[in-house]
């Protein structure tokens, strides 16, 4: 894989990013226009120069900040749970100035970092040879106490799709450290088994969304609103799309949160079904990247932290998009590198810029 892969397709996606934000808070008036905008670019330019550190100095220096950096993580989280502004019946925010904070995001790096140094230490490589020969205790129950506490501060706030996610990613490399795939298999049978009892625990607005994702219809003009227009807007594109600021459902504010979790909605109505796989092509190749990087990396510590980064990547882009296509519960994932979200940003960025860094040594 050529070294630029990656910094090419990140320069694609922001530049898309940049035009749909814009087109999406066209319609809300010049002073939203331009504040969302404007944010949104300076958000990119500090993720660039976040990505040109990362990617510059050794990987292998990071090594001793990842537990400072856990604990940093597990302290913001308990924090948002005291001081965290309430947005949509989520606590997830620290307003800081102008900017609000979303640990939740910074969770998945740690995640990937100190589970890709746990996975990578003195002793595992024999066992890695041959798949399947790590202990369920070394392999599950280790790795999931060093998730649990920051997935239990997740699924408070609630974020139960960023809370997932780490799940996923959690079984994904403890597979690839060589786990038998009999103990991931009954991990989420388990999950399944029991999910019956997690319904009593989910927030009434998370029940709706539920409902409304078995049967949008079921309440139009409430929960299942935003997938209907969502739906109308990515049919409405068509091949060639509407145009850029020609689209009826974001420029007639049909579309909520058109400029966060819904904006490939947007893109898809102005750009079309060609726009869609152009953008879709682009994140397979950056994702791509990143599994390539995984396999040629020089040390146990690069493999596996590519391979995290790739899964956040892919597994983020196909729920963002199956959900607004209504083909999965809405469950407030950003779609990487598009989404308006300074936290989301910064992190995709930090975590690229350490895979350009691994791809320069490998």
């Amino acid at each position: 894989m050529r070294n630029y892969t990656v910094p090419i397709c990140v320069f694609m996606i922001t530049a898309l990013s940049l035009f749909t934000l814009y087109s999406a808070s066209y319609v809300k008036g010049p002073f939203v226009e331009s504040s969302v905008f404007l944010r949104q670019s300076l958000w990119i330019l500090l993720g660039w120069i976040a990505y040109l550190f990362f990617s510059r100095l050794s990987y292998r220096k990071f090594v001793g900040f990842i537990y400072p950096f856990y604990g940093g993580v597990i302290f913001s989280l308990l924090l948002v749970l005291f001081v965290g502004g309430v947005r949509f019946g989520a606590q997830r925010w620290i307003k800081i100035w102008w900017f609000n904070f979303q640990p939740s995001e910074f969770a998945k790096l740690a995640i990937i970092l100190i589970l890709s140094r746990y996975f990578s230490r003195k002793g595992f490589d024999e066992v890695r040879l041959n798949v399947g020969n790590l202990s369920f205790f070394k392999g599950m129950v280790v790795p999931f106490l060093i998730i649990a506490i920051p997935f239990a501060l997740i699924v408070k706030q609630p974020d139960l799709g960023t809370a997932l996610l780490l799940v996923f990613i959690f079984l994904a490399m403890a597979y690839m450290a060589g786990v038998k795939f009999r103990y991931i298999l009954s991990v989420l049978a388990m999950g399944v088994f029991f999910s019956p009892l997690f319904w009593h625990f989910l927030k009434d607005y998370q029940k709706d969304r539920l409902m409304v994702f078995l049967n949008p219809d079921s309440d139009p003009l409430g929960a299942g609103y935003t997938i209907i227009q969502s739906r109308i807007a990515i049919g409405s594109g068509r091949l060639f799309g509407k145009g850029w600021l020609a689209g009826t459902q974001g420029q007639l504010n049909f579309l909520p949160e058109a400029h966060t979790d819904f904006i490939f909605g947007i893109f898809s109505e102005e750009a079309g079904m060609l726009g869609c796989i152009l953008l879709i092509g682009i994140y397979f190749t950056l994702i791509r990247g990143a599994f390539l990087a995984s396999e040629r990396a020089e040390d146990s510590l690069g493999r596996f932290f590519c391979f995290g980064v790739g899964l956040m990547l892919a597994l983020q882009v196909y729920i963002n998009i199956s959900m607004t296509m209504g083909l999965s519960p809405v469950v407030g994932l950003p779609l990487p590198l598009m989404s308006y979200g300074g936290s989301s940003m910064l992190v995709t960025f930090i975590g690229l810029g350490i895979t350009q860094n691994i791809i320069r040594r490998g």
